[in-house]
């Protein structure tokens, strides 16, 4: 793997490193993986997105499906529609909140949609953890608004509102909440921690893991020796602060991962975390920390769990391939393009394989959602009656 750094680019991730070396030092010389993956990605002005990298797209790390085509955005509009609507029938406010909205392309492509399908919303709201990409979400939305003449008012929040009334939407967001790192040895779960030995970032085991932490997958399943995964600690605290404070409307968000009994499958020896670099898939979470961006799939049972335990009305969960088909994105594709022109649909058509192949993102992606007081604002309405949510639910 070839990848040349600037001279700034390795004076940060030294920097960083010798500040998560000097964090592990005051800690006895053992530091939870947690906290380390919550330095390398968001120690201000220092982590992966609080400083300025550029991130995404062609030039970044990674690329979303939203970064891919406008058609995500357009497809995930026709199961948005209904909630909005039964919100402004109400006589309530027409609400969208996006956790880590990215560049701003979901929001760019979301709004234009429902301009063209001539509903005005009221508010597009971003909770957003980079300054950076806060920054460019801004700019491009400012400009939409001012091209399209809308009314939208869009506003960037510190933090999710209580009681809140409308949709929740994230785009591969739990993915990169800090997780803990597990490791199977002797017959018992041991944390699997970060130590700073020999200048050099390491993994170091540490104490055993309380069994009340465990899901019974970890406690009842054949583990073999030296068996690695993780734990989501945050994760499902965050799923549950979000059920909690949604009173009325609409979760959805997409990421990807895995139920439980595929997430714990024995023959997943080393857990699915992973650093990305420039497009690079990279094994070593501890490689350039800073510039690295970190990751682990989502273990979609226990997030439908604990939504659970806030009486949402009901969970969904389904592969992006069948969502997306579900919720139309064909027929867009044949509306917004000319399929009669190779030039003009040809694009069209290779950003469709890739966000619906299996071998792309179509099956490893998941659509997840839950609804709460759903009926209030569409009476006789389920969960299951949304576009994109009426096929089979894996969970």
């Amino acid at each position: 793997m070839d990848i040349t750094l600037t001279s700034l680019e390795t004076e940060h991730s030294a920097l960083l490193s010798k500040k998560i070396a000097a964090e592990i030092a005051s800690q006895g010389g053992w530091m939870p993986f947690s906290r380390y993956m919550e330095m390398a990605l968001y120690e201000p002005e220092m982590g992966y997105y609080s400083a300025g990298a550029h991130k995404l797209g062609a030039g970044g790390d990674f690329t979303t499906a939203p970064e891919l085509s406008p058609l995500f955005g357009a497809a995930i509009v026709s199961t948005l529609l209904p909630v909005l609507e039964g919100l402004q029938a109400q006589g309530l406010a027409t609400h969208i909140l996006e956790f880590g909205a990215g560049t701003g392309k979901l929001a760019q492509s979301i709004l234009t949609r429902l301009h063209d399908l001539g509903f005005t919303l009221d508010h597009y709201d971003i909770i957003e953890v980079s300054p950076d990409l806060s920054q460019r979400q801004e700019v491009r939305l400012s400009k939409l608004v001012l091209d399209l003449g809308l009314t939208t008012q869009c506003t960037w929040l510190s933090s999710l509102p209580k009681d809140f009334e409308g949709i929740i939407l994230a785009n591969e967001v739990i993915d990169a909440i800090p997780c803990d790192a597990i490791l199977f040895q002797d017959g018992f779960w041991y944390w699997h921690g970060v130590a700073f030995e020999a200048g050099k970032l390491l993994w170091k085991r540490g104490k055993p893991v309380n069994q009340s932490l465990l899901p019974e997958t970890l406690l009842t399943g054949n583990f073999s020796e030296g068996y690695v995964t993780e734990l989501h600690s945050q994760a499902n605290a965050w799923m549950t602060h979000i059920a909690k404070q949604l009173n009325t409307g609409l979760f959805l968000t997409f990421d990807y991962g895995f139920p439980e009994s595929e997430y714990y499958h024995p023959q997943r020896l080393e857990g699915t975390l992973m650093a990305h670099h420039r497009h690079h898939a990279i094994q070593d979470p501890f490689y350039l920390p800073g510039l690295c961006d970190l990751t682990t799939h989502v273990e979609w049972a226990q997030i439908a769990r604990n939504a659970l335990k806030e009486n949402v009305d009901d969970v969904f969960m389904t592969n992006q391939a069948a969502y997306l088909l579900d919720a139309g994105i064909g027929d867009i594709a044949l509306e917004i393009g000319d399929a009669s022109n190779p030039e003009i649909f040809l694009p069209i058509s290779n950003a469709l394989q890739k966000l619906l192949s299996e071998a792309e993102m179509g099956e490893l992606f998941k659509a997840f959602a839950f609804s709460k007081n759903l009926q209030t604002l569409l009476p006789g309405y389920v969960l299951e009656d949304l576009p994109g949510l009426r096929g089979r639910n894996r969970l």
